[in-house]
């Protein structure tokens, strides 16, 4: 069975767009604001 449509989503700060839970984030999910390195990384929109 595939489990990856009941992943846990939430949208990014930055971009508005949804992302989905990974591995990587399991300890920290709950400080993950940002959907990638791109977004991280971008100045702030005025």
């Amino acid at each position: 069975m595939h489990r990856k449509p009941f992943l846990p989503q939430k949208p990014c700060q930055r971009c508005g767009r949804p992302f989905v839970w990974r591995k990587k984030w399991e300890r920290d999910w709950e400080q993950v604001k940002y959907c990638s390195e791109r977004c991280r990384r971008a100045p702030e929109r005025a």
